[in-house]
Protein backbone atom coordinates (compact mmCIF):
# COMPACT_ATOMS: atom_id res chain seq x y z
CA UNK A 1 0.00 0.00 0.00
CA UNK A 2 0.97 3.48 -0.96
CA UNK A 3 0.95 5.95 2.16
CA UNK A 4 0.21 8.62 0.60
CA UNK A 5 -1.89 11.41 3.31
CA UNK A 6 -2.37 11.93 6.90
CA UNK A 7 -5.62 13.05 8.66
CA UNK A 8 -5.16 16.18 11.16
CA UNK A 9 -7.55 18.26 13.21
CA UNK A 10 -7.99 21.55 12.32
CA UNK A 11 -7.11 24.23 14.99
CA UNK A 12 -9.50 24.72 17.61
CA UNK A 13 -10.20 28.67 16.85
CA UNK A 14 -11.20 27.17 13.24
CA UNK A 15 -13.16 24.67 14.07
CA UNK A 16 -14.81 27.21 16.86
CA UNK A 17 -15.79 29.43 13.61
CA UNK A 18 -16.87 27.07 11.62
CA UNK A 19 -18.93 25.34 13.80
CA UNK A 20 -20.59 28.35 15.18
CA UNK A 21 -21.21 29.34 11.75
CA UNK A 22 -23.63 26.07 11.15
CA UNK A 23 -24.48 25.91 14.92
CA UNK A 24 -25.47 29.22 16.25
CA UNK A 25 -26.91 28.39 19.60
CA UNK A 26 -23.75 26.28 20.19
CA UNK A 27 -22.05 27.76 23.24
CA UNK A 28 -17.70 28.21 23.16
CA UNK A 29 -17.66 25.32 25.91
CA UNK A 30 -20.35 22.72 23.97
CA UNK A 31 -18.09 23.67 20.82
CA UNK A 32 -14.63 22.98 22.97
CA UNK A 33 -15.99 19.49 24.19
CA UNK A 34 -17.33 18.80 21.01
CA UNK A 35 -13.58 19.37 19.47
CA UNK A 36 -11.69 17.39 21.80
CA UNK A 37 -13.73 14.19 21.20
CA UNK A 38 -13.23 14.59 17.75
CA UNK A 39 -11.79 11.29 16.29
CA UNK A 40 -9.11 10.96 13.36
CA UNK A 41 -11.05 8.80 10.57
CA UNK A 42 -9.75 5.04 10.36
CA UNK A 43 -10.34 1.80 8.24
CA UNK A 44 -12.18 -0.68 9.95
CA UNK A 45 -10.54 -3.44 8.80
CA UNK A 46 -7.25 -4.33 6.58
CA UNK A 47 -8.28 -4.04 3.45
CA UNK A 48 -11.02 -1.64 3.86
CA UNK A 49 -10.38 1.08 1.18
CA UNK A 50 -12.72 3.59 2.83
CA UNK A 51 -11.37 5.86 5.81
CA UNK A 52 -13.97 6.27 8.00
CA UNK A 53 -15.45 9.68 9.26
CA UNK A 54 -17.01 9.73 12.45
CA UNK A 55 -19.69 12.37 13.45
CA UNK A 56 -19.03 15.13 16.13
CA UNK A 57 -22.46 14.89 17.37
CA UNK A 58 -25.77 12.85 17.25
CA UNK A 59 -27.67 13.70 14.49
CA UNK A 60 -31.19 12.96 13.36
CA UNK A 61 -32.19 13.56 9.54
CA UNK A 62 -36.22 13.08 8.76
CA UNK A 63 -37.07 12.57 5.08
CA UNK A 64 -35.61 15.17 2.78
CA UNK A 65 -33.38 16.57 6.01
CA UNK A 66 -30.40 17.76 5.61
CA UNK A 67 -27.22 19.07 7.74
CA UNK A 68 -24.36 20.59 7.04
CA UNK A 69 -21.34 18.77 9.21
CA UNK A 70 -18.16 20.54 9.69
CA UNK A 71 -16.00 17.41 10.63
CA UNK A 72 -13.11 19.50 12.32
CA UNK A 73 -10.52 17.31 10.16
CA UNK A 74 -8.35 18.56 7.07
CA UNK A 75 -6.28 15.79 5.30
CA UNK A 76 -2.37 16.44 3.93
CA UNK A 77 -2.47 14.93 0.45
CA UNK A 78 0.27 14.07 -1.57
CA UNK A 79 -0.01 15.73 -5.75
CA UNK A 80 -1.22 13.31 -7.82
CA UNK A 81 -3.77 12.04 -5.66
CA UNK A 82 -7.53 12.95 -4.37
CA UNK A 83 -9.77 12.14 -1.34
CA UNK A 84 -13.51 11.14 -2.47
CA UNK A 85 -15.86 11.27 0.32
CA UNK A 86 -18.94 9.78 0.16
CA UNK A 87 -21.53 8.23 2.88
CA UNK A 88 -21.36 5.22 4.86
CA UNK A 89 -22.58 2.24 2.66
CA UNK A 90 -25.07 1.21 5.26
CA UNK A 91 -26.43 4.31 5.23
CA UNK A 92 -26.93 5.09 1.62
CA UNK A 93 -28.53 1.50 1.14
CA UNK A 94 -30.69 1.56 4.36
CA UNK A 95 -31.50 5.42 4.43
CA UNK A 96 -30.56 6.98 1.09
CA UNK A 97 -28.35 9.30 3.06
CA UNK A 98 -26.52 11.30 0.45
CA UNK A 99 -23.61 13.79 0.02
CA UNK A 100 -25.43 17.00 -1.60
CA UNK A 101 -22.36 16.94 -3.90
CA UNK A 102 -22.59 13.27 -4.86
CA UNK A 103 -19.30 13.15 -4.39
CA UNK A 104 -16.96 15.23 -2.29
CA UNK A 105 -13.67 16.01 -3.66
CA UNK A 106 -10.69 16.68 -1.76
CA UNK A 107 -7.79 17.95 -3.39
CA UNK A 108 -4.21 17.76 -1.80
CA UNK A 109 -4.07 21.66 -2.35
CA UNK A 110 -7.30 22.26 -0.40
CA UNK A 111 -5.06 21.69 2.61
CA UNK A 112 -3.31 24.73 2.12
CA UNK A 113 -6.84 27.04 1.98
CA UNK A 114 -7.70 30.09 4.13
CA UNK A 115 -10.23 27.58 5.94
CA UNK A 116 -7.57 25.52 7.24
CA UNK A 117 -8.97 22.78 4.52
CA UNK A 118 -11.75 21.93 6.75
CA UNK A 119 -13.41 19.28 5.56
CA UNK A 120 -17.06 19.55 5.46
CA UNK A 121 -20.13 16.98 5.00
CA UNK A 122 -23.70 18.26 3.87
CA UNK A 123 -25.89 15.23 4.48
CA UNK A 124 -29.57 14.38 2.90
CA UNK A 125 -32.02 12.15 3.97
CA UNK A 126 -33.02 11.29 0.50
CA UNK A 127 -35.52 8.21 2.10
CA UNK A 128 -38.00 7.58 -0.63
CA UNK A 129 -39.40 4.93 2.18
CA UNK A 130 -39.88 7.60 4.98
CA UNK A 131 -37.38 6.25 6.87
CA UNK A 132 -35.60 8.94 9.82
CA UNK A 133 -31.94 8.36 10.05
CA UNK A 134 -30.60 8.38 13.66
CA UNK A 135 -26.10 9.04 13.87
CA UNK A 136 -24.89 8.68 16.94
CA UNK A 137 -21.61 11.04 17.98
CA UNK A 138 -19.09 9.01 17.24
CA UNK A 139 -20.04 6.58 14.90
CA UNK A 140 -19.09 6.62 10.79
CA UNK A 141 -21.30 8.63 8.66
CA UNK A 142 -19.12 8.87 5.66
CA UNK A 143 -16.03 7.59 4.18
CA UNK A 144 -12.75 8.59 2.71
CA UNK A 145 -11.16 6.95 0.00
CA UNK A 146 -7.71 8.44 -1.58
CA UNK A 147 -7.46 7.75 -5.24
CA UNK A 148 -4.70 8.52 -7.74
CA UNK A 149 -5.20 10.43 -10.27
CA UNK A 150 -3.37 11.57 -14.34
CA UNK A 151 -3.50 15.20 -15.77
CA UNK A 152 -2.83 15.68 -20.08
CA UNK A 153 -0.25 15.41 -21.45
CA UNK A 154 -1.20 19.27 -22.50
CA UNK A 155 -1.76 20.76 -18.99
CA UNK A 156 0.11 23.53 -18.21
CA UNK A 157 -2.18 25.25 -15.29
CA UNK A 158 0.05 27.06 -12.51
CA UNK A 159 -2.91 28.87 -10.37
CA UNK A 160 -2.44 27.19 -6.96
CA UNK A 161 -5.66 27.95 -4.24
CA UNK A 162 -6.19 30.24 -1.91
CA UNK A 163 -10.02 29.54 -0.49
CA UNK A 164 -12.13 26.81 0.59
CA UNK A 165 -15.09 25.37 -0.68
CA UNK A 166 -16.03 25.88 -4.59
CA UNK A 167 -12.78 28.50 -4.61
CA UNK A 168 -11.12 26.81 -7.39
CA UNK A 169 -13.21 28.31 -10.42
CA UNK A 170 -13.74 31.82 -8.93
Amino acid sequence: MKRIAKFEKVSYAQFLKDWQSDFSEATEQECKQIYDAIQLPRRATKYSAGYDFFAPISFILAPQQTIKMPTGIRAKIEEGWVLQCYPRSGLGFKYRLQLNNTVGIIDSDYYYSDNEGHIFAKITNDSNEQKTVTVQAQTGFMQGIFIEYGITIDDDVETQRNGGLGSTTK
